[in-house]
């Protein structure tokens, strides 16, 4: 199961460089020049999102 979900979020990640490199580029531009807590910021959300779509199934 751990696989599968590793799997799904690689195919997920790679969806937006797959399709549209030049607006994957500049996203990453933007993040890059936020500050240390502004990405920590994003990634607590993710991680929030994500355990609360753990729970859920």
């Amino acid at each position: 199961m751990l696989l599968t979900a590793l799997g799904l979020m690689l195919v997920v990640e790679g969806l937006l460089p797959l399709v549209s490199p030049a607006s994957w580029r500049t996203t990453m531009q933007r993040i890059a020049e936020l500050r240390d807590g502004q990405i920590r910021f994003v990634g607590l959300g993710a991680v929030l999102v994500g355990v609360l779509l753990l729970l859920l199934d």
